[in-house]
């Protein structure tokens, strides 16, 4: 995976850094910020693009204190947004299945170039009793995301 440090974008304080799982990492791809963007933030459509996603829907228009239901790998996960800046970030998180998750993406552009990176902490009562599978399960999940969404970024939509 081409990814880059993930000090070259501005610190996501969002996450909780404590939490017994922490996964930090970052991506760059060879398309418009607007159109990574779009991809990323078009919920509903995240099925077209990611095998994980059996299905996304999100209620209402994309504003924090939305809430989005997904389904992946057979857990439903719903979700409120709590911060957005329009092609730059966004912050999401909730419970789900005894996992509080807090989940930050950044987005930059330079030279033509996407910098897309993502903090992510889980904490609770499952991530205290198998930390390192769940990191390890945590780190795998959102390294297949950012593959894919680079994929169908650089292919087009």
């Amino acid at each position: 995976m081409n990814s880059t440090p993930t000090a070259t974008l501005e610190p996501i304080q969002a996450i909780d850094s404590d939490a017994p799982a922490v996964v930090r990492l970052a991506i760059t791809i060879n398309a418009p910020l607007a159109e990574v963007w779009a991809l990323h933030t078009d919920i509903a459509g995240w099925p077209s693009w990611n095998p994980d996603v059996e299905s996304a829907q999100l209620d209402g228009p994309l504003v924090p204190g939305a809430t989005f239901h997904w389904l992946t790998h057979g857990l439903d996960i719903d979700l409120t947004v709590h911060q957005l800046v329009p092609g730059r970030r966004i912050v999401w998180g909730g419970p789900a299945h005894g996992i509080d998750g807090v989940h930050a993406w950044a987005f930059r552009e330079e030279g033509g170039v996407v910098t897309v990176r993502t903090d992510e902490s889980w904490s609770g009562a499952p991530v205290l009793a198998q930390p390192d599978e769940l990191r390890a399960a945590l780190e795998s999940s959102l390294q297949h995301w950012l593959l894919r969404l680079k994929i169908r970024a650089e292919a087009g939509r």
